[in-house]
């Protein structure tokens, strides 16, 4: 085993820890903030790389026109989902049990739509890379790996340094308490619920430009991400992107060092160790 393979693979692991932090971000506001475990996040963030992929494909949109045009419509769906919930008096546990039968239908969706062949969006800068020596860091990949951090970071500053974020913390914690002090838990739940659905939005643009998309992938992903909601502990974006970025690299060095077949099993591994070792942020 050579250093320049060990290096490359971290690389590859760091970066693929952004795509993991993002598609966690708004699982873990949602369930931290809304206490809603909307499997569905998964799913919609893989028909957000589909639209991508077909407006790419099917109409020669850029990938920055198909963001412009994907982030409010899947805002809107959030809103519209979380009405639903709000609706039907929609509880933790059973959320679970919704949203994935949501996740069920959206993959049909898919299915149906876009069949379910394995397709490749391919753009202009697909391979680009930039050289650090020996290494090579995919360029679409460390873009991916910038926004996680940009809307990690962001969120963390909104919830903990601004009166909005603060209030939502404070409807989480107890709404009637909150209501008393004329926060508008209800408005802010809408706006929380819209804003985690365009986070998989977001997701699903990089997922569309780093990854092979196939139907099937949306339950391949749930099981990590899930792991690394709870790793990075709930209503946490810096804790997603950082364990995020802590499976990813585990997952790409066992792949080097060990055997690929071992990569599936890294995050329940670590998710277990942790849950006996129980630290103070699960």
């Amino acid at each position: 085993m050579s250093f320049t393979l060990l290096a490359q693979s971290t690389i590859g692991g760091v970066l693929l820890g952004g795509i993991y932090g993002l598609l966690a971000l708004g699982l873990s506001l949602s369930w931290g903030l809304l206490r809603l475990v909307n499997l569905s996040h998964f799913a919609l963030a893989f028909l957000a790389a589909y639209v991508g992929y077909g407006l790419g494909t099917r109409f020669g949109w850029p990938i920055w026109m198909s963001g412009l045009a994907i982030l409010p419509a899947f805002f809107l769906i959030g809103i519209a989902l979380h009405a639903v919930f709000v609706r039907f008096k929609v509880g933790e546990f059973a959320s679970m049990l919704v949203t994935f039968g949501l996740t069920v239908l959206i993959e049909s969706f898919i299915q149906w739509v876009w069949s379910a062949d394995y397709l490749k969006y391919e753009t202009g800068y697909t391979q680009d890379t930039l050289r650090l020596g020996s290494l090579y860091i995919p360029l679409l990949e460390l873009v991916a790996f910038g926004f996680a951090v940009a809307l990690a970071l962001g969120a963390w500053l909104g919830l903990n340094r601004t009166m909005l974020g603060k209030a939502l913390r404070a409807a989480a914690q107890d709404g009637p308490v909150a209501a008393a002090f004329g926060i508008n838990a209800a408005g802010l739940s809408y706006l929380l619920a819209g804003l985690c659905a365009a986070s998989a939005g977001v997701a699903g643009v990089f997922i569309a430009l780093t990854s092979t998309l196939a139907p099937s992938q949306i339950e391949a992903w749930i099981g990590v991400i899930f792991a690394v909601v709870i790793i990075g502990g709930l209503a946490n974006p810096l804790g997603a992107l950082a364990a995020g970025v802590l499976v990813g690299v585990s997952e790409a060095v066992t792949m080097a060092l060990v055997n690929p077949a071992w990569a599936p099993l890294v995050a329940f591994s670590i998710l277990i160790a942790l849950l006996l070792w129980k630290p103070r942020w699960l």
